[in-house]
């Protein structure tokens, strides 16, 4: 483990990861190790995962940290899914060798992934993976990737970000217009530049149910009642997939979920 000075003045712990870049992290609470995994555009300093991590410490030693290329985090060329295991590999050796694992959205997909390689997870709650299950019509283009990392490399993080938001995550066109005013879109834009490696981690958003049935650990599916169709059976069926896992629909919420409703089904199940 290092701490660097970041450019606001702060210190960060940061550890390296397999291929030296540096992952930073937050550190708070006492007991058992649980690491959070943030989906598309989170980050450490979001304020979801600040909030969860709070609400957790009391029971936890909660890790959250910053995905390569996010916040303090570095990066390398080319991206590759293996490699952002790689770095929760490193956190969960740094937090003692073992740890329970939290993942959000796509987060939640790269906790499966580090799962089925057989990463010493210990119990794994995954909140809404986005999979797109059956014939639906919710599935992403299918360059979306490429129309992505286009953005990105001309410099048009803004334009990214509203392409994820329309294309992929499905908004509707008549809300997407006024997302560049809302106060958030500032820090969707910071991290905008990493929405092709989201779009790695999903790839064509089909369920991998083969590298699922690997997956060993004890497992959560979580669903909110009041998201889409396609999110809660895409959560149906990652839990029919994997062998140890079951479901739960958590009242009144969607894939905007409360960290209020969401922290104590996690104490729950977590606290073993």
């Amino acid at each position: 483990m290092t701490e660097v000075t970041s450019s606001k003045g702060m210190a960060v712990s940061k550890i390296l990861s397999s291929d030296g870049v540096a992952i930073a992290y937050d550190r708070v609470g006492q007991g058992p190790p649980l690491i959070l995994v943030g989906g598309a555009f989170s980050y450490r300093a979001f304020p979801g995962l600040v909030e969860l991590a709070e609400l957790l410490s009391p029971h936890f030693t909660v890790i959250n940290y910053d995905r390569r290329g996010r916040g303090d985090s570095g990066d390398t060329t080319p991206y590759a899914v293996e490699r952002e295991v790689d770095d929760l590999d490193a956190l969960i050796r740094h937090a003692g060798g073992s740890a329970s694992v939290w993942g959000l959205s796509s987060g939640a997909v790269l906790a499966l992934r580090a799962a089925a390689r057989g990463l010493a997870i210990n119990r794994l709650a995954l909140y809404e993976p986005p999979f797109v299950v059956g014939d639906s019509d919710r599935r992403p283009p299918a360059d979306h990737r490429a129309q992505l990392t286009r953005l990105v490399a001309a410099g048009r993080r803004s334009a990214a970000a509203k392409y994820h938001m329309r294309k992929v995550a499905g908004v509707p066109a008549v809300l997407a217009v006024g997302l560049p005013l809302l106060p958030m879109w500032s820090r969707f834009k910071a991290v905008a530049h990493t929405l092709p490696y989201d779009a790695a981690v999903m790839g064509d958003y089909s369920l991998p149910a083969g590298q699922m049935s690997l997956v060993t650990v004890p497992t959560l599916v979580i669903a909110g009642e009041r998201s889409s169709a396609v999110l809660r059976q895409a959560a149906q069926e990652v839990a029919n997939a994997v062998p140890t896992a079951r479901h739960r629909s958590l009242e009144g919420q969607n894939h905007n979920v409360s960290m209020k409703a969401l922290a104590p089904v996690l104490v729950e199940y977590f606290k073993v």
